[in-house]
């Protein structure tokens, strides 16, 4: 019975990390489509396209940043110096997965 609840408990650790791998990803692919007309949203790039916004790497670098951070960010309805772009709660997370994964 143990060793049925640990292999369960493992393959879904094992599930887990590998759709959080495809969510970076995903996350990915939405910074270079959505996010990258105004931020550098790349590893290793520091200059932005406009100069006001972070650099995903500095966004990262922010203490305190967390995946709850940025998920607020990114939904809350007024941001004086972003555009009002629509994301889906999903495309919200992988950009924020995404943009945690730089800290690697």
């Amino acid at each position: 019975m143990r060793l049925t609840i640990f292999s369960v408990i493992a393959g879904t650790i094992a599930v887990a990390s590998t759709v959080q791998a495809q969510d970076v990803q995903q996350g990915r692919r939405l910074a270079l489509e959505v996010c990258a007309a105004c931020h550098a949203v790349l590893a290793g790039q520091i200059r932005s396209p406009v100069a006001e916004a972070p650099s995903f790497e500095a966004v990262t670098a922010t203490p305190g940043m967390t995946s709850a951070a940025l998920n607020a960010w990114l939904t809350a309805q007024d941001h004086p110096t972003m555009p009002n772009i629509m994301l889906s709660q999903t495309d919200v997370q992988d950009v924020s997965a995404y943009i945690l994964s730089l800290r690697e």
